[in-house]
């Protein structure tokens, strides 16, 4: 008996302690990793918007735009509001560890930034738009940047606080894991069914982590399926509308030019229409860096050899291209990944590599493609591959076609980024997963706004 009430009060000492473990890590994910997600989708949402007050400063001070500063200022009153909008849930959601001066200091030097915009519109207003364009130019950019480099400094800051988390989470599993090894070896005859029964939990609680890791995935790749049907719908409307509205333009100015008019105006025409022919070139420019055309009128081969030349004038790196084999023609649902994964693996050379040549190889078969980018520069660090957003992005694509990417180093030096894609298996898979998320069926102004 006095066996038995010790076993029993081991056995409630035991499971009570594991219960609050588990307790504590359900608590943990739920609270703080929960909340500190939500807090960098708002740092996100800041950067960005962000990022468009830099491209907007660039625009205004640039004089492509024939505009007053005094036009730019609704644009400016847009973003200002998304961003106190942005930075007061922000706030709400900052993580406990993170000390009050950051988000004073975030704040403060936004106040700056606006107040020095307000004396540059009052400036131009008053009629020196020359000054305000110049004070705009040497403070507000450098106030702009700096705020950026808070909002980059506030997401690794997040990134930190996710590691300490998933830390804490890996020690907790490890804790419980210890102990009920412990505990079994110890009273493993008497308490066989409270074994079993602990186990079959932890199974469950495992299954229940797989389950949710899998609905992650299953949204990073509608997000990037989405992504691509945004990017393609965009790039069409940029090629077919604009660029058909740009050339009537440009056709109409062209004749007009030629009709009997003052030679004063005949200039100012001919100015327009070449403006009018230079918007149109950054219209299609823009079409093609969004959704290449060639991609699905030829197909993946033509559009990589369409790629890898405008890439070399517009980088200044050399690309050795070689093609091998042949195969049926590659679906557009599996090319656009392909193709993807390539851009980002040469950007990451141009960025990183710190050399001046790469090779690009595509090997093609009935049931297997393989396309190679290698380099010989500095390489990239065992963590540049697990952590880095352009790796995870091309991960991601791999796995959304069932296929395999490696990131290697050659024998000399440098970094090979391999992408293997079983077609028969990746196109099968491609053809069960045809099924978008609601937003794609959505009306163009509710996509919009969803986005």
């Amino acid at each position: 008996m006095a066996g038995l009430v010790v076993t029993l009060a081991a056995v409630a000492v035991f499971s009570s302690w594991t219960l609050w473990q588990l307790a504590g890590l359900e608590d943990l994910q739920t609270r703080i990793v929960d909340r500190n997600r939500r807090d960098s989708l708002q740092l996100l949402r800041i950067q960005n918007d962000l990022g468009e007050l830099g491209q907007i400063l660039r625009d205004m001070l640039s004089g492509d735009e024939p505009y007053p500063m005094e036009a730019w200022r609704a644009q400016f009153e847009r973003i200002k509001r998304d961003l106190a909008d942005a930075l007061a849930t922000e706030q709400k959601l900052a993580p406990a560890q993170r000390s009050p001066d950051r988000e004073n200091y975030l704040a403060h030097s936004l106040a700056q930034f606006w107040s020095t915009l307000d004396q540059a519109f009052a400036m131009a207003a008053a009629g020196h738009e020359r000054d305000a364009r110049e004070m705009i130019r040497g403070s507000a950019e450098a106030q702009q940047g700096s705020i950026v480099d808070t909002v980059a400094r506030l997401l690794v800051q997040n990134n930190e606080v996710d590691e300490q988390v998933t830390a804490r989470i890996q020690s907790i599993y490890a804790g419980v894991e210890h102990n009920v090894y412990i505990f079994v070896g110890a009273v493993l005859v008497m308490i066989a069914l409270t074994s079993l029964y602990l186990i079959q939990s932890n199974r469950k609680l495992f299954r229940r982590l797989e389950v949710l890791s899998a609905e992650r995935r299953d949204l990073a790749r509608k997000v990037i399926t989405v992504q691509e049907e945004m990017l393609r719908s965009i790039s069409r409307e940029l090629h077919d509308e604009f660029g058909q509205i740009l050339t009537a333009i440009g056709a109409m100015l062209t004749r007009a030019a030629k009709q009997e008019i003052p030679a004063s105006f005949k200039e100012d025409v001919t100015e327009i229409r070449d403006v009018a022919q230079s918007t149109l070139e950054r219209v299609r420019s823009l079409s093609l860096v969004l959704h290449p055309s060639i991609l699905d009128e030829g197909g993946l081969e033509q559009a990589i050899d369409w790629y890898i030349p405008v890439f070399q004038r517009q980088a200044g790196l050399r690309v050795d291209y070689n093609k091998t084999g042949a195969s049926p023609v590659v679906p557009d649902a599996i090319a656009i990944h392909v193709y993807r994964v390539l851009q980002e693996a040469l950007n990451n050379v141009v960025k990183h590599a710190q050399t001046e040549r790469a090779w690009v190889r595509l090997n093609l078969s009935a049931s297997e493609l393989r396309l190679e980018v290698e380099d010989h520069g500095v390489g990239m660090g065992s963590h540049v591959g697990r952590r880095g957003i352009g790796a995870v992005a091309m991960r991601e694509r791999a796995e959304l076609v069932h296929g395999a990417i490696e990131f290697l180093r050659p024998p000399d030096g440098g970094t090979l980024v391999r992408l293997t894609v079983p077609l028969m298996e990746a196109a099968e898979a491609v053809d069960s997963a045809q099924e978008l998320p609601e937003t794609a069926g959505w009306p163009a102004s509710h996509r919009e706004s969803a986005s």
